[in-house]
């Protein structure tokens, strides 16, 4: 491929403008992280962040772009929209009726959608009410209120604005999944969590001018971040090449087929979404803990706070079922094999059909296991930086797991944009597309 494939991005005019679609709804998602809602004392809420900026609170706002912090009409974020799709995924593979309906096309996605925005309402409503609660209990340095005045109607105004701001960030991922390029929800996520990395930087330099931490300890935890960053993007490009022989076909007087090729399945299949899924899953004690004060679920919500052994035991294993749950929902070996069987594919020294499945499915269920592993591993580093040293959310290897991998699929995403536009320029092939075309299609028939 030529080096200069990033000048060539702007000069394809459907990449061009999905991409500057994109940065439009990103730069709209992060100004209305700035827009306040009503009921709130700013100075109070923004002492109680610095007060448990380690807490899970520190957490959700990271994964809200600083929305918590500021407590704006986009609080909630994408983090609902996450909740139903899990919810929804879960019971598409266990209820038959939902099953059949993931099945039947892409009129049954658009319902199983449908379905996935009505549970992501429900969710921000119950979400916002426990929010409202929480809000109306908190005091900044143990004596300020956080909200002005509390009541039902703050709860009420509260529910209305975060439902709504919710509803409109799954409105802008979807944009940006259908209209831009990348996973909507994924990149606005990575936009929050880039948009933090600036105050996560002052933090780090007050740290050093008060003496909490040294040059040497910034230079060390900067050489622990790029070997981090290095080993995700290794584990993220890694994959396992199944070889697949196609059989020889005679039509009329050609002969098709006959080449070698490969399947490729990624290391990590499931990618970023695990540790997205369990981070979500593990707020949910949070929210509940907000509609009742009792003392179990005080213990239950205090045991699970980060950094606790049990929070880390709980939040791997999530990783690991999700990996597994995640990857047997997105790739299915057995429709692979039946499709590599019907246009004359195989694996050699494997049957076609059942074997191959079954081949198939043991080399991914190997490559899952491993990429569990990989992803317990990254993302159980924020909390052993955090617990040691203090380290902001932002420098944690959950952040940047995710911010690399979405980077990674966003590029890769476009760089197929760019090879269905101009594969000839891309390859190097001159003469311009048609001709290149047509001197390939000519030099296989000759080989044939």
């Amino acid at each position: 491929m030529k080096a200069s494939w990033l000048g060539d991005i702007f000069k394809v005019p459907e990449l061009r403008n999905r991409i500057l679609f994109t940065l439009a709804m990103l730069a709209v998602y992060r100004l209305g992280v700035f827009i306040p809602a009503p009921g709130v004392d700013r100075t109070a809420m923004k002492q109680f962040f610095a007060d448990n900026s380690n807490t899970l609170f520190g957490l959700y706002d990271m994964f809200s772009g600083g929305a918590l912090e500021q407590f704006s009409v986009f609080v909630l974020g994408i983090m609902p929209y996450i909740s139903a799709s899990i919810i929804i995924q879960l019971l598409t593979a266990t209820v038959p009726q939902l099953e059949r309906l993931s099945k039947e096309g892409q009129s049954g996605r658009n319902k199983i959608t449908q379905y996935t925005r009505y549970s992501t309402i429900g969710i921000a409503i119950v979400q916002s009410f426990g929010i409202a609660v929480t809000l109306e209990q908190m005091k900044a340095g143990g004596a300020t209120d956080v909200v002005i005045e509390a009541g039902p109607w703050f709860r009420f105004m509260t529910i209305m604005t975060m439902t709504a701001g919710s509803c409109f960030v799954m409105w802008l991922g979807e944009q940006i999944t259908d209209r831009g390029v990348g996973n909507g929800a994924s990149l606005i996520i990575t936009a929050g969590i880039i948009a933090g990395l600036p105050s996560g930087a002052f933090q780090l330099i007050q740290k050093v001018q008060m003496g909490d931490m040294t040059l040497v300890g910034i230079a060390s935890l900067s050489a622990f971040m790029f070997a981090t960053l290095a080993a995700i993007v290794f584990m993220e490009r890694a994959q396992r090449r199944i070889p697949i022989q196609y059989a020889k076909r005679v039509v009329g007087r050609r002969v098709y087929g006959g080449q070698a090729t490969h399947l490729p399945l990624k290391v990590n299949v499931a990618g970023v979404i695990p540790p997205i899924f369990a981070s979500a899953v593990l707020m949910f004690p949070a929210t509940l803990a907000t509609f009742y004060d009792h003392p179990l679920f005080q213990s239950v919500l205090a045991t699970l706070a980060p950094g606790r052994w049990m929070y880390n035991a709980v939040y791997v294993g999530l990783i690991v079922f999700f990996a597994f749950f995640y990857t047997a929902v997105t790739f299915n070996p057995v429709d692979v094999a039946d499709n590599l069987k019907k246009h004359g594919g195989y694996v050699p020294g494997i049957r076609p059909g059942k074997q191959t499945a079954e081949y198939i499915d043991t080399i991914l269920g190997r490559l899952t296991t491993a990429g569990a592993i990989y992803l317990g591993a990254v993302c159980m580093i924020p909390t052993l930086l955090i617990t040691e040293v203090g380290v902001p959310f932002y420098f944690g290897g959950t952040s940047l797991l995710i911010v690399v991998s979405v980077s990674l699929d966003t590029v890769a995403q476009i760089e197929g944009h760019l090879l269905t536009k101009h594969y000839d320029g891309l390859m190097g092939d001159g003469g311009g597309p048609t001709r290149g075309r047509h001197r390939r299609l000519i030099e296989k028939t000759k080989k044939s």
